[in-house]
């Protein structure tokens, strides 16, 4: 059975340069704090102490790299506010620098969140979760990481684009998931789909 890797979590593992220290002003936000409601409902974002271990995030102009995720070491157990979210505008990633706005750092995993957006045009939201359910017995049609990496590391940015190619679904190898969609109802609909399809056996 595949069992999710443990890693002690330490928080971001780029530089954060931030542009300011706006909070994201958004109506999306809303939307984006019901599926944080939803996935913790679900376990798919699973408590880690305090903090919830799952990040979700939207872009915020199609044709853009620039999108709202939720920040670094934040429970989602309870009514998000707006501070608890941040806009990241770019990734150096190969100087592992993370160029952000907001009153927090960024979700460790900004920069694979990145490098979807970059990638793929057509992706308008990305939800990245964690399911033993899934891990366990995901369709063989579902892509998977070809080794397991660190959580917010380039390698693992990079192990997603080399399998991603067209998938709207890609298993994290021990790690977790992630669900893209073209909207974030598309984008949680399918992490939901996933979950139910892996109840039933596939």
């Amino acid at each position: 059975m595949e069992r999710p890797a443990r890693e002690a979590h330490v928080g971001v593992k780029f530089r954060v340069e931030f542009v300011s220290r706006a909070v994201p002003a958004d109506a999306r936000l809303e939307e984006l704090k019901a599926w944080c409601a939803e996935f913790h409902r679900r376990n798919f974002a699973p408590p880690y102490g305090e903090f919830s271990q799952g990040n979700l995030s939207f872009r915020i102009r199609p044709g853009e790299d620039a999108f709202i995720i939720t920040g670094s070491q934040v429970g989602w157990k309870d009514r998000l506010a707006d501070d608890r979210f941040v806009t990241v505008h770019g990734c150096d990633m190969e100087r592992g620098i993370v160029y952000a706005s907001g009153a927090r750092d960024p979700s460790s995993e900004s920069m694979l969140h990145f490098a979807v957006y970059r990638a793929r045009r057509d992706v308008q939201a990305v939800f990245h979760g964690h399911s033993r359910e899934i891990l366990r017995c995901a369709p063989a049609d579902i892509p998977e990481t070809l080794e397991t990496q660190p959580y917010g590391s380039l390698e693992l940015a990079r192990g997603v684009i080399d399998v991603l190619g067209n998938a709207d679904f890609v298993i994290l190898k021990r790690h977790g998931f992630i669900s893209l969609g073209r909207s974030m109802e598309e984008a949680g609909k399918r992490a939901i789909e996933t979950h139910r399809l892996c109840l039933q056996g596939g």
